[in-house]
């Protein structure tokens, strides 16, 4: 029997193979034997036919992909770069990878090729809460765990579909509640969570903002704040109680569309729970203001003094298996690695320590400002920025005149293979092995479970032939995954409070390691919190007379993403379809659109066609499509965030016409 980890979402259940069958690791702390249906459909997707299996080429993205030797790709892509500017050159990677895949890349880009242009997908997931963490706490450092839940009054879910998104999660959610927790759901859609929620606030989308700086001023104004909590360890305290008096409170609340009596009912509840823990996702991270809305959900901690405390705490929830261990790692443009910037004493730190003088100084671009970028070489590694990134229109154009496109993947079918020059075939979960961090902290080690296919590579492989092409053979020698783990360890230590070194590679297929349990305070300068004055300024896209709709996005449960893996399984066909459109009846009525027809979608920037799913389940002037229709970015617009360039998936301005 092989114990490895699941490698779809951040939860990072742990899974038992033998005898070609596949089921969940009853000695696993995280699932207790527990397996989502797409956590358990994964041999399916190693199998499928559409696998890719050899390393392709072309000149032009006109011409037809021929077969070629590794070498051939390689020596291909090596060439290109040593002839274009550092700046010039960009690594586009995934929380897909593993920990090793993502150390080689990040150390062969920044350290050796010396461009800082490394970035993730994790950019238009995780991004803005990056960003608040940092802000407010010192750190990227998630303060609890998913079990804080068992010692939890109170779950405030917020923009986050947990039953879909993060099954097990939602069953550990429902399991406390059987013990006394209270649930409460914030969200525009009543969904599969709502339903078994205690208490369902329906916002109105992009007034989040709003509604936290209800709770803080609510906490300052009725003195229910922890008095001593907040003056012995947090900074900005009476700045931000100025600044919220400017605002009013009714305006507020209309601007989140709640009722008094609503928010009443929430608050006294809310105010009677001892432990709190505030939960979310994308619904608050891709937005225009999604640093802001962090922020503003993170004040409410600071100020009741609920958090570095069990059962209670702000709690993001990773959408992606190694999101967290992609910046732990330095997966993002604007770290350099173990949660070290670009100021001067970091780069002497992570110069000595890999023995290179070629690391940049100012940090990179960001996945989202890479297209725009004038790129000449650009190397996508397991994820499909065609199918992701907003505005694909933009992005097919912009894409399209960058020179050089290289795709690391292990399927053939993505959206980006359109546009590449070059193809490496990489090994799929089940064929590699290496270590991911889930959403609270946990290092697992994901194991190979059946042999690789022919001709197919693990990413670093991929990256370490590379550097090798690029002379960089001494530096980039490394013989197998545990090498480059341990290599990865003693660079940790870098960094005061990450003890990653303390972990045994051996070990983490049965017994994981939580990093920084010891840490039980603020990561900042002074070790104090910081609060931040944010008010909803409005930013994202406004809905016109002719654009009178405001469109959603997000996960069904048994999908994900462009669904290169997980549409091949029969199973995970039946729960929900790849493509509909979420409309309230009144606005059904009032376009004359029954049950199931198809529609179309428009926004100033594309269209695509849908089928209506009429449900009292979403607000009024509101929509919701599925990401796993793969066109669903047409209709999203490109506005980031200013802090954390993450998009605004969440608020574009659409229109519906009837067919």
């Amino acid at each position: 029997m092989v114990k490895s980890v699941c490698g779809y979402c951040g939860v990072g259940c742990g899974i038992e193979f033998s005898d070609d069958k596949l089921s969940g690791d009853r000695q696993y702390p995280v699932n207790m034997g527990s397996l989502c249906l797409k956590g358990a459909s994964q041999l399916t997707s190693i199998k499928s036919s559409n696998r890719l299996l050899k390393p392709q080429i072309r000149k032009n993205i006109a011409d037809e992909f021929k077969e070629c030797s590794w070498q051939e790709g390689i020596s291909a892509v090596a060439d290109k770069i040593k002839n274009t500017p550092k700046d010039k050159v960009a690594f586009y990677l995934s929380g897909q990878m593993l920990t090793e895949d993502y150390y080689v890349a990040n150390k062969l880009g920044k350290g050796f090729i010396g461009t800082n242009n490394v970035d993730t997908n994790s950019r238009t997931c995780m991004s803005s809460a990056v960003v608040g963490y940092k802000k407010s706490i010192g750190a990227d450092f998630v303060p609890l765990r998913m079990d804080d839940v068992q010692k939890a009054d109170l779950l405030i879910l917020a923009g986050s579909n947990t039953a879909e998104s993060h099954v097990i999660f939602h069953n550990k959610i429902k399991k406390a509640k059987k013990k006394g927790l209270k649930v409460v759901v914030v969200d525009p859609r009543f969904t599969d969570t709502a339903k078994s929620a205690d208490m369902y606030l329906g916002i109105k989308a992009g007034s989040d903002i709003d509604f936290f700086n209800l709770i803080s001023k609510r906490l300052i104004d009725e003195k229910l704040y922890d008095e001593e909590f907040v003056q012995n360890h947090i900074n900005g305290f009476e700045a931000l109680k100025k600044d919220l008096e400017t605002l009013n409170k009714d305006d507020m609340l209309k601007r989140t569309g709640l009722s008094f009596e609503a928010f009443e009912e929430f608050f006294t509840l809310y105010k009677n729970s001892q432990n709190i823990i505030t939960a979310w996702t994308m619904g608050l991270n891709q937005s225009s203001q999604g640093v802001d809305k962090n922020l503003s959900l993170i004040n409410t901690h600071l100020l009741s003094g609920k958090i570095f405390k069990e059962g209670t705490g702000p709690l993001s929830l990773t959408g992606q298996p190694n999101a967290m261990g992609g910046r732990e790692v330095g997966g993002l443009a604007t770290m350099l690695g173990v949660h070290l910037g670009f100021d001067e004493q970091s780069i002497k730190k992570v110069s000595e320590f890999w023995n290179s003088d070629k690391i940049d100084n100012k940090a990179g671009l960001s996945a989202t400002q890479m297209m725009d970028a004038a790129l000449e070489v650009l190397i996508i590694c397991h994820t499909d920025p065609i199918y992701h990134l907003p505005n694909r229109n933009k992005t097919e154009e912009l894409m399209k005149k960058i020179a050089l496109v290289v795709e690391i993947n292990a399927y053939d079918n993505s959206e980006t293979s359109k546009f590449a020059h070059v193809r490496f075939p990489a090994a799929p979960w089940g064929e590699k092995e290496g270590t991911q961090t889930n959403l609270d902290r946990t290092i697992t080690k994901q194991e190979k479970l059946i042999k690789t296919a022919d001709g197919v590579k693990a990413d670093w492989e991929i990256f370490q032939l590379l550097a090798q092409e690029l002379g960089y053979e001494k530096e980039f020698n490394f013989k197998t995954p545990k090498e480059i783990f341990e290599e990865y360890q003693a660079m940790t230590k870098l960094n005061s409070y990450m003890d990653i070194s303390e972990a045994s590679y051996e070990e983490l297929s049965c017994k994981p390691f939580v990093w920084g349990e010891k840490i039980k305070n603020f990561l900042t300068a002074d070790k104090k919190g910081n609060l931040f004055f944010v008010q909803n300024r409005e930013l994202s896209e406004k809905t016109t007379q002719e654009y009178t709709f405001i469109l959603l996005t997000g996960r069904t449960r048994d999908q994900w993403h462009s669904g290169t893996k997980s549409t091949n399984a029969p199973s995970l066909l039946k729960y929900k379809e790849l493509n509909f459109c979420q409309i309230h009846p009144n606005d059904a009525k009032e376009l004359n659109i029954k049950e199931g027809e198809e529609i179309k979608v428009v926004s100033k920037r594309g269209e695509l066609l849908t089928k209506a799913s009429i449900t009292e389940d979403i607000l009024e002037k509101t929509i919701f499509i599925p990401i796993s229709n793969r066109e669903i970015n047409y209709l999203t617009n490109d506005l980031l965030d200013s802090q954390s360039f993450q998009p605004d998936y969440n608020h574009a301005a659409v229109k519906i016409v009837k067919l």
